[in-house]
Parts: structure tokens; sequence; C-alpha cells
């Protein structure tokens, strides 16, 4: 589409202009040209070239050359016929009108734009479906949100991995949200399995650690029908790596839907959770447990309550553990061998996390 945005440009400018001047793409190949016969044509000039002229303008074979946006890498650049001053002047005014005039098109119709708009709540409701007619965007697809959160930098680019990982360009669109952040929205098919998620982003984050030396964690959204609703996914995605942050914070993928009654208490105004722990334990009761014991008592939930389990998997004798137990009874007035007691201890001792983490609401 840029193609014929630029032809357009060019044509309207061939009056005022009493030169030859068009564009090339990143192969040298002429694709807009005041002289239609030239389109098509090799121009034989680099991009890297011009970039890295003195003035940023190269002369080359009579003509000027200059990028179509002064950033490190562009894929464009503008042609103007002669090498003279008035050659440059000409070159500099095309390269600030077309950059200009191809931000406001990419802002207005690129897909990726539009998406990144959508998810960040910055485009009206009734303008979503407006804006995604126009750029002829699938409507009835399910999709998903699944934000990659960047935790160690390199020079590798994760984005421009991201977007190799991701070539079909129709169907996965990769965002990138900030320095740390990106998102990728993906399509799912009508009959999905749940895990299919996950799999995809253990892949994720084995291809940036294992390839490429970079570490990052997976928040998953849940998969949606309607474009609106992705603004909702994202912010899914984004509550699971802080609850996994607060929760499983050895965990690099978390997904929204197995998030538990972790999702429940990180939505619990903290005055209401400080209450709770006060009714339920006396002034200082879980400070009173030592390591030793907490790890006990983790032991003793992941083996669903299991004596002789659990005193398994420590290596102890089955009344060392009972002992344990007990120890744990007399100090906080639980006995963690009743399921409805083990529930609230299980419960406070997420609440306590919770409160010691102080997350940042979204």
């Amino acid at each position: 589409m840029s193609n014929r945005l630029f032809q357009g440009i060019v044509h309207q400018m061939r009056s005022c202009i009493n030169r030859t001047i068009g564009v090339v793409d990143e192969n040298s190949i002429v694709i807009a040209c005041s002289e239609l016969g030239r389109i098509g044509e090799v121009m034989g000039v680099e991009v890297m070239d011009v970039n890295h002229s003195a003035d940023g303008l190269l002369r080359n074979a009579g003509f000027t050359f200059k990028t179509l946006s002064p950033a490190q890498y562009s894929e464009y650049i503008i042609f103007v016929e002669g090498t003279d001053e008035e050659a440059s002047r000409y070159a500099s005014i095309l390269a600030i009108s077309l950059c200009n005039i191809k931000e406001y098109y990419d802002e207005k119709y690129d897909k990726v734009n539009f998406l990144k708009n959508v998810i960040l709540d910055n485009i009206l409701p009734g303008d979503i479906y407006l804006r995604s007619r126009k750029l002829r965007f699938n409507a009835d697809v399910q999709r998903a949100a699944i934000l990659i959160r960047i935790t160690s930098h390199n020079e590798v680019s994760a984005y421009e991995i991201l977007q190799n990982l991701f070539p079909d360009k129709t169907k996965d669109f990769i965002i990138n949200v900030n320095e740390r952040d990106i998102v990728l929205i993906k399509e799912m098919p009508l009959n999905y399995d749940t895990s299919a998620l996950e799999k995809l982003a253990q892949s994720i984050v084995d291809t940036l650690s294992g390839e490429f030396f970079t570490h990052s964690i997976v928040g998953i959204g849940t998969v949606v029908t309607e474009i609106k609703d992705l603004a909702r996914s994202f912010k899914e995605a984004q509550i699971s790596l802080e609850v996994g942050k607060v929760f499983d914070n050895e965990q690099q993928i978390v997904s929204y839907n197995s998030l538990g009654i972790g999702r429940l208490i990180y939505q619990l105004p903290t005055t209401l959770c400080e209450s709770f722990l006060r009714e339920v334990f006396k002034q200082g009761t879980i400070e009173n447990l030592d390591q030793e014991t907490l790890f006990t008592i983790k032991h003793f939930f992941d083996n669903n309550l299991n004596v002789s389990e659990t005193s398994r998997k420590l290596f102890v004798h089955r009344n060392t553990l009972v002992y344990r137990l007990e120890k744990i009874k007399k100090i906080t007035g639980l006995d963690l061998r009743e399921f409805d007691h083990a529930i609230v201890f299980k419960i406070a001792l997420m609440v306590r996390k919770y409160l010691d983490s102080k997350p940042v609401k979204y």
C-alpha cells in the first residue's frame, strides 16, 4: 500500500520539481517515480550506504539519495535527479513530506497500530468496528493476548526474534508495548486445546533463552471472540504476571485461567486482608513460625495433607511430622490435618504474601 501512497505524492510533486524524483525500497528497486517507465528499475544504491553518509545524503550516478526517516534504519530511500545543492534541498523536503504522510497512514490504517490502540484502550469502543472494517480485519475469529516480558537484556532484539517466530502477519500480530513488554495477539482455532497457549508460551521462553540467551516471563490472557475484548485479555495477561510474581515467583509462564484463589486475593483491598489475618490469628502467630516449619507446611499442602507421603518426601519419621503439626496447632490454633483448618491457613499464607509484596494494581 505504501507504493501507491508514494506514487500519488510523487505524481503531484512532479509539476513543482522540474526533475526526476522517486522512491526506492530496501532492495534498491524503484517503487515510485515521476517517470513511470522507471518503476521496477534497480537503482544500485544501498540503504546502509545512505545511512552512513556524512551529511545524510548520498550522491551517485547523477542522483542525490536520502533515507525517508532519520532513524538508524529506514527501508525507503528518496532520490532526486542532480547532485547540486538544490537537489539536496529537494531530497530533504521530499523525505520530510513522505515520512510524515507514511506515519499518518500507518497510524490510521496499519493493523498492528490498530491492535495496539485496542489493547491499550486508546480507541473508543464504537470506533473499533468501524476501523476494523476499513482494515478488512477478520473479526470472526478467536484470539488471545500473550504478554512476553523481557527480564534480561542483551544486544539481540527480542521483538525481531518474535516477528521471525510468527511470520504470518495476517493471523498473528507482534506488538511492541515498551522496552521490556511485547504482546503477541494469537489467533486460535475454534476447537483449540486449552493447553495449546501454554505450550506456545513455553516454546517462546525456550527459544529466547536457549538460542538467544534472553530471559523472559510470559502471562497468558483468556481467549476472546470479539476485538474489543482483546483489551481485557491483555489486562488479564498483565495481572497474570503480577499475581504470579506474588504467589508463584519461580514460574516463567502464568496463565490467567490457572491463577485460582490467588486471583481473588489479588483483587481484595489490603485493609480487608489485614482484618482477615487479625481475625484468624492472634497477634504475631505467623511470625512465630520458623523457616523449617513453613517448609514442612508447604510440603504437607503439596502432598494433599497426607502425613505418610509428606514424611516420606521430607525423609523424616512419621511421628516427627506429627510433632511438628501439633506444634503448629499449639501456636496458631489450627490443626492442618483438618481440611477446613488447612484451607484457612493456606489462604492466610497467601494473603500474607500478598500484603508483603505490595503489588502494582492495573
